[in-house]
């Protein structure tokens, strides 16, 4: 039996390989998976984008020599169907692979089990639960529109210590400093699609895409109808989602509730686009309806320490009759950003379904 700490070892450079299709896998997972004997790494490989190679078969590939009797550490439970790629959990066996550590088993239900079933039924040993917690969260996209038919939502906003995301007139540049500005972009370069309100492109005109660091532009998401000369509409993937139709490019005509843009819809039209994780970048109002109807997952909060008196705030519109109202998150992170302080947190509910 192999120990503990080299499973360990290789799931986590199983997890870091996996990493780098962060932005471009979706709708399909980030995979990484590292086939290892006798102390010595024989191949390894991660999904790249959808459509290319999984993670196993680019680590069969990239393998020197056989592989019959080693050991395949894979990120996530290997595949058992024929979709744009074969399966993989038969390539594994018909590799010769002795041994399999899964660190989590796919949480499609339709599928879950299936992939390790087929490894087992062929001699295989298997063990599933590696890293199994840090596997779930970066695939919490993926789990999330597996398990809900919704993509991971993720709340970002710059504020100052007092709580406001912009003076009265709107006017928002800038809050926070620059090296913040640099980690809101890798926040984009993470995520499939961006959504803006339609107060927020009036204001501040954004491209919502990514700069500053590798990674490509998520796709522009907006509620509520604009003007066509805006510069979300230099990117020819931009959705508008609206309660009535303005003939828009790129137009998505969505019910009304309680007068507005019906926001659980629109979410469960851009699952179906293909979107795993969101961000929401503002403004406060789509983040008040988001959060009052419960449609957010994570909170990214960068404060700047400065003072700006009355403007608008986060939530406008969000009253409170008691403290047992508020909405607790559990804390991921707290870091210094030259001066400014980066807060992550998630909600307790959408932490306990990556547990599921």
């Amino acid at each position: 039996m192999k120990s503990r700490v080299e499973d360990v070892t290789y799931m986590r450079r199983a997890l870091s390989l996996a990493m780098r299709g962060t932005g471009y896998t979706s709708p399909n997972p980030m995979v990484g998976c590292v086939i290892a004997r006798d102390g010595e790494i024989l191949g390894e490989g991660y999904h790249r984008r959808c459509g290319a190679p999984h993670a196993e078969r680019e680590a069969l590939m990239s393998a020197v020599g056989g592989v019959a009797g080693a050991t395949a550490y894979v990120t996530l439970e290997p595949c058992s169907h024929h979709g744009k790629t074969p399966p993989c959990a038969p390539a594994l066996v018909e590799a010769g692979i002795g041994r399999c550590v899964v660190a989590t088993v796919d949480p499609d239900p339709r599928v879950s089990g299936r992939g390790i079933e087929i490894l087992r039924s062929a001699g295989v040993d298997v063990s599933v639960g590696v890293l199994e917690e840090e596997c779930r969260w970066l695939n919490r996209g993926f789990i999330k529109g597996a398990l809900a038919g919704l993509p991971w939502v993720t709340v970002k906003a710059a504020i100052s210590l007092d709580g406001d995301m912009s003076l009265p007139d709107g006017k928002s540049k800038w809050i926070t400093n620059g090296t913040s500005r640099v980690k809101a972009h890798l926040l984009r370069s993470e995520s499939d699609a961006v959504m803006v309100g339609r107060g927020t492109v009036t204001a501040d005109d954004p491209a919502l895409t990514v700069r500053d660091v590798p990674g490509k532009s998520p796709i522009p998401v907006v509620i509520g109808g604009i003007d066509e000369n805006r510069r979300v509409f230099l990117d020819d993937r931009c959705i508008i989602y609206t309660k009535r139709f303005a003939g828009l490019n790129g137009e998505r005509v969505i019910p009304e509730k309680n007068g507005q843009v019906d926001l659980e819809t629109v979410l469960r039209d851009l699952y179906g686009s293909g979107v795993r994780r969101l961000l929401v970048e503002g403004g406060g109002r789509i983040i008040s309806s988001l959060l009052s109807d419960g449609l957010v997952d994570e909170v990214s909060l960068f404060v700047a320490p400065k003072i700006m008196g009355q403007g608008q705030t986060m939530t406008p519109g969000m009253i409170l009759s008691s403290m047992e109202e508020s909405m607790n998150l559990s804390l991921i992170s707290c870091r210094g950003q030259d001066g400014d302080l980066w807060l992550e947190g998630v909600f307790p509910c959408s932490r306990d379904l990556l547990k599921r």
